[in-house]
Parts: C-alpha cells; sequence; structure tokens
C-alpha cells in the first residue's frame, strides 16, 4: 500500500518515490505462468510520480526486476532485465456537497468496475505491476539471438556441436531400402547352406 496523505488533494500538487518492494507469489505471480517471471520474494525496483488530480491520484512510474525462465530453443536457464512503465488513476470516492467521502456503491458498468479507488487515501500497486511486468516480458524468451536450439531428432545442442547433423534418408526410397537388405540378409543365408552342401559332399 502507498500513502498518498503527504501529497494532499490540491491539483497540482506531485510527490516523487523511489522504493524497492518484494515480488508476491502467487497466485498474484509477476510472469508468464511456466515460461518467465520475476521469483517469489526477488526484489523489484519502482520509481514513482505521484500527482494530485480533480479526480484523485496519477500514478506514473517504471518497475525494474529481474526475471527468470527458460529457453525456448535450447531449453536453457536464463536472466532478462525487465523495465515496465506504466501509469494509473486512482479515483477518490465519491464525495458529498461537503467534502465528505463515502463509500462508493456496486456497479455493473464495466468500465466502472475496472476503475481503481483510494481507499483512506491508499492505493495498492500491486495489480497495476502485475499486468505491466507480465507485457514487458518476451513471449518466446530466448538465451541469446543466436542460439540454434536442439536437434529435433536427438536432442543435442545445436550451439555446442555445430556439426552435429544425421543423413535424411528419402521416405521414398526407405521401403526399398529395407527390402534390399532384406533381399540381401536371404542371399547371404542361401549362400551359406550351398557352401555346407559343397563340404557335405566333399567329405563323401
Amino acid at each position: 500500500m502507498f500513502d498518498t496523505h503527504e501529497l494532499g488533494r490540491r491539483p497540482g500538487a506531485l510527490q516523487r518515490l523511489s522504493r524497492t518492494v518484494e515480488a508476491p507469489g502467487p497466485p498474484a505471480v509477476f510472469g508468464i505462468d511456466g515460461v518467465i517471471g520475476v521469483p517469489e520474494g526477488a526484489p523489484v525496483e519502482l520509481d514513482l510520480r505521484l500527482e494530485s488530480v480533480m479526480e484523485g491520484v496519477l500514478v506514473t512510474g517504471t518497475a525494474r526486476a529481474a526475471a527468470e525462465g527458460e529457453c525456448v530453443r535450447c531449453l536453457e536457464p536464463l536472466r532478462h532485465e525487465v523495465a515496465a512503465d506504466f501509469q494509473e488513476m486512482f479515483t477518490y470516492p465519491d464525495a458529498d456537497d461537503r467534502g465528505r467521502s463515502h463509500a462508493v456503491e456496486p456497479v455493473d458498468d464495466a468500465e466502472d468496475e475496472d476503475t481503481l479507488f483510494l481507499e483512506d487515501g491508499l492505493f495498492d500497486l500491486e495489480p497495476v505491476l502485475r499486468d505491466a511486468v507480465v507485457l514487458a516480458l518476451p513471449m518466446q524468451p530466448v538465451c541469446r539471438e543466436s542460439c540454434a536450439g536442439l536437434c529435433s531428432e536427438c536432442g543435442v545442442r545445436l550451439d555446442e556441436n555445430p556439426d552435429h547433423h544425421h543423413d535424411a534418408v528419402d521416405i521414398r526410397w526407405a521401403a526399398l531400402q529395407g527390402l534390399a537388405e532384406t533381399v540381401q540378409d536371404g542371399e547371404k543365408d542361401n549362400m551359406g547352406g550351398a557352401e555346407a552342401g559343397v563340404d557335405e559332399k566333399q567329405e563323401k
């Protein structure tokens, strides 16, 4: 939670904050499940600019953190530095003619449901940070752009074995190749039988 009481409600008032927070754990994970994300408890550095406006407090900032994941090509662990920019309006609860805040009635309108409100001068930045960090992360993370990945047939890392290859066999000839090998094996068996017969005759 961040406190805006020091900022006040005078439109145009500004406040700058720098703070380090810990990345939350499930279910509010800062990342893409199973691909890449900021580990639970990892430091997230925030640079914030709070501006008082008529409707509430406009929060602009940048979140910096180190995300961890797995290369989609070679499956090796990787580390990715992420910087996520964001801007969000936190609205004052509705006020009566005397300027006193009162509870906001639940509404069905989708736009109003997405509105974030200040509660007793406090605002929760976690959902905003989560969305910003996720959008800043790569959907297909790689350890480096030149990563050659793994061999599709045996799984060997191609970066470590640049000359690795498999002899390609045309599937149209695969059946004939198998038939030829069978014929050769049969001929060998026949030749072996014939030689045995000759040996027997010679012995007689």
